[in-house]
């Protein structure tokens, strides 16, 4: 008979391994031989399995909602930019690869990671403004709040960005998109097209 406890987080206490056996969502801390969440969800402990010459109890995390993809190192997102500072852009993470967030994770791109070459003459409010999406990679998870994205490389940068008048910019160069409404022309960090 199933047993369905309490919420539990990463990390929390789930009980000790010489009375319990981990099992999904679950591991064992060898330095204490303590259980530990590993997701977030409901903790559930169910009975041994027949006949399985170890009878304790299996204790695992059953996530409370379907996990969506993770930002990790090396992966390409598509990310909305939320604030340009002098030595960094936040940004939104909308897309890992092909997969949609179903959680929100926030990006942080330096003024190191905007591109490659002549980095100490990156002026961020040039390359990015608030309302573009661009196209990055992950560089690590940065600190607690955000993760480091680099468009350090030809085909990363803005992929879309829209013109005071409200029309979506062209790109007319590599470092700039002009309005097709008005033929204003603004500095961004465009991204190559991929074809």
């Amino acid at each position: 008979m199933e047993k369905a406890d309490d919420m539990v987080t990463p990390g929390e206490l789930l009980g000790r391994a010489n009375d319990l056996k981990p099992g999904k969502g679950a591991y064992v801390a060898s330095k204490n031989n303590t259980i530990y969440a590993s997701l977030t969800g409901f903790r559930r402990i169910q009975p041994s399995t027949p006949g399985s010459p170890d009878q304790r109890p299996i204790v695992e995390v059953i996530g409370h909602k379907a996990h969506g993809p993770v930002p990790e190192p090396g992966s390409v997102v598509i990310a909305r930019v939320t604030k340009v500072m002098a030595r960094t852009a936040s940004v939104d993470i909308m897309c890992v690869g092909p997969k949609s967030m179903r959680e929100k994770f926030t990006g942080i791109i330096r003024q190191q990671d905007v591109r490659a070459t002549e980095i100490d003459k990156v002026d961020m409010h040039l390359s990015f403004r608030p309302g573009d999406i661009v196209r990055a990679v992950v560089l690590s998870l940065g600190d607690a709040r955000a993760y480091y994205l680099s468009t350090a490389k030809n085909e990363l940068g803005v992929v879309s960005a829209e013109s005071s008048a409200g029309a979506t910019m062209v790109p007319i160069s590599w470092t700039e998109m002009q309005c097709p409404l008005t033929g204003q022309i603004e500095q961004r960090k465009v991204a190559k097209v991929i074809s």
